[in-house]
């Protein structure tokens, strides 16, 4: 259930911390999987997971996180965010809707160890539309709302989420936004004024708009954090690096969680000679 005090600290700050989100038994399932994913380097695949990094020191994602069983599936449509990020992204009674209002375009487990982290990134300067942040005629149309999710405890010096709020709706940079950016001097938002971390238990999860500037904090304890994120944006969005569900994983799905991973249903036409009626295979 969505309360009116979650919709002004969203539009105000940018995010919410949804306490407990997840149980311990759920997070006990996913990080059991996860250990047998592992070691999994960029570019390796396991089944349909694909390993994947954007550097040395930002940690390892395992994509296509949701094709790893039924603990990842449950996380489609979680009873715990499901009608909030459906709420923000908006789109009911509009002609998105029809094909179902969401659309997960990445889904990761990310791995983080001591020395790593990911730099300050986002903005509503940026003004991107596919991660904008918009309210309109008395309603959200957000391009992408994340969840973020911890499978481990994360506190002072485990690398926790960094966020600036307000900052989805910024006119101007950060003054010292290229020194903590991605591929920056400093890769990570230690130290940017104005931002905060996000000190979470396992089972929490942190909702965001994807138009805040983000990043994280550098790990300095030993051992890893584990978070998993979903990114949910309208249903006529695409992946954001190409991937597609697998055959056996939109079987499996129920009805619901099938419209969230494949909203538009392929269409297979054989080609026709000319004059001749195309026959379609929904």
């Amino acid at each position: 259930m969505l309360t009116d005090r979650e919709i002004y600290l969203f539009d105000l700050r940018g995010y919410l911390l949804l306490e407990n989100a997840i149980s311990a038994d759920h997070v006990a399932e996913m990080n059991a999987v996860i250990d047998d994913i592992l070691p999994l380097q960029h570019n390796e695949w396991y089944g349909y997971i694909q390993g994947h990094t954007f550097g040395d020191s930002e940690g390892t994602n395992l994509q296509q996180i949701y094709e790893a069983g039924e603990p990842f599936e449950r996380l489609i449509d979680h009873p715990a965010w499901i009608d909030k990020v459906k709420y923000f992204v908006g789109g009911e009674g509009t002609f998105d809707y029809k094909h179902g209002p969401l659309f997960i375009d990445e889904n990761f487990a990310n791995i983080r160890g001591p020395g790593e982290a990911i730099g300050l990134h986002s903005g509503g300067h940026e003004g991107t539309k596919r991660t904008q942040f918009r309210f309109h005629n008395g309603r959200f149309m957000c391009g992408q709302v994340n969840i973020l999710m911890a499978l481990t405890d994360i506190g002072p010096g485990d690398g926790a989420t960094m966020i600036i709020p307000g900052s989805h709706k910024a006119n101007f940079p950060h003054p010292e936004f290229n020194k903590h950016k991605m591929g920056g001097e400093q890769a990570s938002v230690d130290g940017a004024e104005g931002a905060i971390e996000v000190h979470m238990k396992a089972g929490d999860a942190l909702l965001f708009v994807d138009a805040i500037s983000h990043g994280s904090a550098r790990r300095v304890n030993p051992d890893n954090r584990r978070i998993v994120v979903y990114r949910y944006g309208p249903s006529w969005g695409n992946f954001r690096h190409g991937y597609q569900p697998s055959p056996e994983l939109v079987e499996r799905l129920t009805p619901e969680r099938r419209r969230i991973v494949q909203p538009q249903q392929l269409l297979v036409r054989e080609p026709q000679k000319q004059g001749q009626p195309a026959s379609q295979t929904p």
